[in-house]
C-alpha cells in the first residue's frame, strides 16, 4: 500500500492492491454475530431425533416420555407437520425430463433412508431440555435391507432405497461431440483408468444453525439462518410452506464458512419456520458437529471410468468418460447437476477432436450428496489429470511434455473446446512452463533420477494439476438449458449519500471471500472515493430484495461487476449534473481523483461529493432530472469465466512406511483482472488445503450396512496446519471477455488444481516400484499397500 492509500485520501487505483480486509478485525475480536448467537427472548429451542439405522420403515413413535420432561413444550412427527407444508423438499436441478425424484419429507413419515434421516422434532425452552427429551423418543423400527455401493446398487435384485421407484437409477445424462468410437477405432494407443471421487464431509468452522422468530404484530417472519444462499431459502421456504415471499425474511449473519454445504435448504429450516408460525415464538436450532456428519451434504462421491485415445507420440484424439454419481437417499437442491456440471471440463486445457461423456445417477441408503468445494469441476480435473499420468506411462513419456503437446494455444477470445462449450481466454502454455520454471522441474527430476538409482528408502515425486473451471455461474440461458431451475443474474444498488459517502446493496451473500473489502476497492476506483467511505450491504433479502446468491465461483464475475456497473451509472449521473453547476459540456469534463473539471483549463472544479449534495439539495439540476445519486444493475453474463492454472506438487514418500511428506507446493493461477492479490492468495490457500485434505486424509467410510464410521472429527481426519507446506503462488492475468472488468473468479481454483497435483505426485514418487494407481485418500497405510502389492509381496 503507498503512502497516499495509507492516509486516508481517494487515491486510485484500488482496484489491485493489496488492502486489509475490512471484515476481518470484528472477526478477530470476537465482535462478529453468529446464527448460535441469536436468541430473542422466548425463544423454543429445537432438537431432531434422527435415525440410528439406514434403511427402516418406522412402524410407531412413543413420545410421551419425552413430553414429559420439565422445559419440553412439544414433540412433534410427521404425522403432526406434514400438512404445514404444501410439497417436499425441492431439487433445483432436475438434468433429465425422466429423472426419478423422490418424495423428500423435511420428517419421515413411513420410511427412513439413510442413517440421520429425521423422525422427530422436540422443542424445549433450552437446548439441554431438547436435547433431554430427545433422548427419550422411542422410536420402532423394522429394519430393510440398504445399499451403499453404487455399482451394487444398480444391479438385478439389488435393494431399493425407494420402493415405488422400484429401480436405484435416478438419470443418465449423456453429451458427445466429433466421432468417438472412429477415433477410438483409429488410435495407435487408448489408456484407461478407473478413479474414485470418494465422500467428504465439508467441515466448516461453524456448523449449520437456524433461528426463527415470528413478527409479534403481523404474519411476517424473520429466518436467521448460516447459509450461502439467503434469496433461495426465502424463495424456497415461500414456495413449500405457502407464506409469500414478501413475508419471509431472511438474514445470513457472519457466516463461518461454506464449502457448498451451506448452498441448500434443508429439512431444518422448513421446520423451524412453520413451527414457529404453528407456536408464534422463535425457534432454533444448532447442528452438533455429529449431525453435520450425517444431515449435512456430503461432497463428491463418483466412480469415473476415463479412457484416452492417442497417438504414439503423445497427441490425445479422443476421450471417454463414464461416471457414476452417488445421490444418496435424497436429491438437494442441485444433488443431480453436480456431475453433469463437469461434463464441461473434463478435457480440460487440452485440445482434440471427439469427446463422449455419460453420467449416470444413483440412488444409496447414504447422507444426500451435493455441492462441494469446486462442485464438478474439481472430480472433473482429477479424472483428466490423473489420465494424463497415465498416458504418460504407458508411452513412456514425460508427464509433463504429453502435457505441452496437448494444450490450447494462447486464445484472448472465445474458443470452443472438445465438450462443445467456449472457454473465454487462455493462455496455458506460459502457465504451465511458469509453474515449471518455479519449481526448478529439470532439477527435480535430476534429483529423482538420482534417489531412485541410489535406491533411496525415501523418494520424491512430481504431480501436475493443470485445471480449468467453469466460473461465473451462470448464464440464465444456458442455466435454462441445462435445465438449472435459476437465473444467473445478480443485482446489484450503488448510491451516493447526501455527505458524499456511499453504500452499496449487493444479491452475492459472502461467508468469508471478502465481498466487503473487493466491493468498497471496485466502487472507489469507479467513483474516485477511499474504500473507508464505501459501506457494504448484504445477506439479507430485506435489504437487498433480489440476488442469487454466492456459489460457483461467480461472486465477482457477476455480483462485481453489476457492482462496477452501477457506480458506472452514479458516475454517468455525477458528470452530468458536475457539467450543468460548471456550465460546461458533458463532453469536455475529466473526473480524476474524485473531482470533476474543464480538461485542459485551471478554472473551477468540484468533487464528486458536492455533485452528491447538490443531487440531494436538487434545487439546480439539469432539467428533468430526478433527485439523488443512485442506481440499481442486474447483470446476466453471456457465458462463465473459465479460469485456469497449474499446480504442481513436489512429495516425499517414505517406501518403508508409506508416509506421504508434501515438500513444495506451487501454483500459477490466472483468474483474470486482480481486484485484490491477498484475497486471492487467502482463497488459493484454503482451496488447496481442502484439495490436499481430501487426496491425503478425508474420507466419509460406511460399513456394508450403511453405517456411518467416521461420524465425527475424532474419526475423520481433516489435514491440520502443520500438515500443510509453505504454498508458492503467483497469478497470470488474461483478462475475460465475457465481462467488463475482465475479472474471473478464484474461489474453488485451489481446491480444483491441488488434489490431481498431490495424488499423481504420489504415485509418480513410487512409480519405478511398479505402483501405477493409488485412490484417494492416499493415506500411509495405502501408499504402504500398493507398494507391497506391486512387488507381490502380500499387503
Amino acid at each position: 500500500m503507498t503512502a497516499t492509500q495509507e492516509t486516508g485520501t481517494a487515491a486510485a487505483p484500488w482496484v489491485g492492491t493489496r488492502m486489509q480486509r475490512k471484515e476481518d478485525q470484528a472477526l478477530l475480536t470476537g465482535r462478529a454475530t453468529w446464527t448460535d448467537d441469536i436468541a430473542p427472548p422466548g425463544t423454543l429451542h429445537m432438537v431432531v431425533v434422527r435415525s440410528p439405522l439406514p434403511h427402516a420403515r418406522i412402524v410407531a413413535v412413543d413420545t410421551a416420555a419425552a413430553a414429559a420432561v420439565p422445559g419440553v413444550r412439544a414433540v412433534l412427527t410427521a404425522a403432526d407437520v406434514d400438512d404445514e407444508f404444501l410439497a417436499g423438499i425441492p431439487c433445483g436441478w432436475p438434468v433429465t425430463e425422466d429423472i426419478r425424484i423422490p418424495d423428500h419429507r423435511p420428517l419421515a413419515r413411513d420410511e427412513v433412508n439413510h442413517v440421520g434421516d429425521g423422525v422427530a422434532v422436540v422443542l424445549a425452552t433450552s437446548a439441554a431440555a431438547a436435547r433431554d427429551g430427545a433422548d427419550l423418543v422411542d422410536v420402532e423400527y423394522a429394519e430393510l435391507p440398504a445399499v451403499v455401493d453404487m455399482a451394487d446398487a444398480l444391479a438385478d435384485g439389488a435393494p431399493v432405497v425407494h420402493e415405488e421407484m422400484g429401480t436405484n437409477h435416478c438419470y443418465t445424462w449423456p453429451l458427445a461431440t466429433g466421432d468417438v468410437d472412429t477415433a477410438f477405432a483409429e488410435a495407435e494407443v487408448v489408456v484407461s483408468g478407473r478413479y474414485l471421487q470418494q465422500r467428504v464431509v465439508p467441515s466448516p468452522m461453524e456448523p449449520r444453525a437456524v433461528v426463527c422468530v415470528p413478527d409479534p404484530v403481523g404474519a411476517g417472519f424473520t429466518v436467521y439462518t448460516a447459509t450461502q444462499v439467503p434469496h433461495f431459502v426465502r424463495d424456497i421456504l415461500a414456495a413449500v410452506t405457502g407464506i409469500p415471499d414478501t413475508r419471509i425474511r431472511v438474514v445470513a449473519p457472519d457466516v463461518g464458512g461454506g464449502f457448498g454445504a451451506k448452498l441448500n435448504v434443508y429439512a431444518e429450516e422448513f421446520l423451524a419456520l412453520v413451527l414457529a408460525r404453528r407456536l408464534r415464538t422463535p425457534v432454533k436450532w444448532t447442528e452438533t458437529r455429529s449431525e453435520h456428519h450425517q444431515a449435512t451434504t456430503h461432497g463428491r462421491g463418483q466412480i469415473q471410468d476415463v479412457s484416452v485415445a492417442a497417438t504414439r507420440d503423445g497427441k490425445i484424439l479422443g476421450m471417454k468418460v463414464e461416471l457414476l454419481a452417488d445421490m444418496g437417499a435424497y436429491l438437494q437442491l442441485l444433488t443431480p447437476g453436480i456431475a453433469v456440471f463437469g461434463a464441461f471440463t473434463f478435457c480440460g486445457l487440452y485440445d482434440f477432436g471427439h469427446y463422449s461423456f455419460t453420467a449416470k445417477g444413483v440412488f444409496t441408503n447414504l447422507t444426500p450428496t451435493d455441492a462441494y468445494r469446486g462442485a464438478g469441476r474439481s472430480e472433473a480435473a482429477y479424472g483428466h489429470e490423473r489420465i494424463m499420468d497415465d498416458l504418460a506411462r504407458e508411452l513412456g513419456m514425460d508427464a509433463a511434455e504429453v502435457r505441452l503437446r496437448n494444450l490450447h494455444p494462447k486464445f484472448l477470445e472465445p474458443r470452443t473446446v472438445p465438450s462443445g462449450v467456449q472457454y473465454d481466454s487462455g493462455d496455458y502454455e506460459t502457465c504451465m512452463r511458469r509453474a515449471m520454471e518455479l519449481v526448478g522441474y529439470d532439477e527435480l527430476r535430476a534429483e529423482q533420477a538420482r534417489r531412485r538409482s541410489s535406491s533411496d528408502p525415501v523418494q520424491i515425486g512430481i504431480g501436475f494439476g493443470n485445471f480449468t473451471e467453469s466460473g461465473g455461474l451462470s448464464p440464465s440461458k444456458v442455466a435454462a438449458g441445462v435445465r438449472l431451475q435459476s437465473g444467473g443474474w445478480e443485482q446489484a444498488t450503488v448510491r451516493m449519500t447526501t455527505s458524499g459517502k456511499v453504500e452499496v446493496v449487493t444479491g452475492t451473500s459472502p461467508h468469508g471471500q471478502g465481498h466487503e473489502t473487493a466491493w468498497s476497492q471496485i466502487v472507489a476506483d469507479r467513483l474516485g472515493v477511499h474504500p473507508d467511505d464505501v459501506e457494504v450491504l448484504h445477506g439479507d433479502t430485506l435489504v437487498a430484495p433480489f440476488g442469487r446468491d454466492t456459489y460457483g465461483s461467480r461472486s465477482l464475475a457477476v455480483g462485481g461487476t453489476a457492482v462496477h456497473l452501477a457506480a458506472g451509472k452514479v458516475l454517468d449521473k455525477a458528470m452530468q449534473i458536475a457539467a450543468h453547476l460548471l456550465e460546461a459540456d458533458e463532453k469536455d469534463l475529466e473526473f480524476t481523483g474524485g473531482r470533476f473539471s474543464v480538461a485542459g483549463t485551471a478554472g473551477p472544479s468540484v468533487t464528486i461529493q458536492e455533485v452528491a449534495g447538490a443531487a440531494s439539495l436538487a434545487n439546480d439540476l439539469p432539467e428533468g432530472m430526478e433527485p439523488n445519486l443512485t442506481a440499481d444493475s442486474a447483470f446476466d453474463p453471456p457465458n462463465f469465466t473459465w479460469p485456469f492454472g497449474t499446480h504442481v506438487c513436489v512429495t516425499e514418500v517414505d517406501t518403508e512406511t508409506g508416509l506421504t511428506r508434501i515438500r513444495r507446493y506451487v501454483a500459477v493461477d490466472d483468474c483474470g483482472v486482480v481486484v485484490n492479490p491477498t484475497i486471492v492468495e487467502g482463497q488459493l490457500h484454503g482451496g488447496i488445503a481442502q484439495g490436499i485434505g481430501q487426496a491425503l486424509y478425508e474420507h466419509a467410510t460406511f460399513d456394508e450396512a450403511g453405517n456411518p464410521t467416521a461420524g465425527n472429527l475424532a474419526s475423520y481426519a481433516v489435514p491440520a496446519a502443520t500438515d500443510l507446506p509453505h504454498f508458492e503462488l503467483e497469478q497470470l492475468v488474461t483478462p475475460s471477455p465475457t465481462n467488463p472488468m475482465g475479472v474471473k473468479g478464484i474461489g474453488e481454483s485451489g481446491a480444483i488444481g491441488s488434489s490431481p497435483a498431490v495424488v499423481n505426485a504420489v504415485i509418480d514418487a513410487v512409480a519405478h516400484l511398479g505402483v501405477t494407481h493409488v485412490d484417494m485418500p492416499a493415506t500411509p497405510q495405502a501408499v504402504w499397500r500398493a507398494i507391497n502389492q506391486a512387488s507381490g509381496h502380500t499387503a
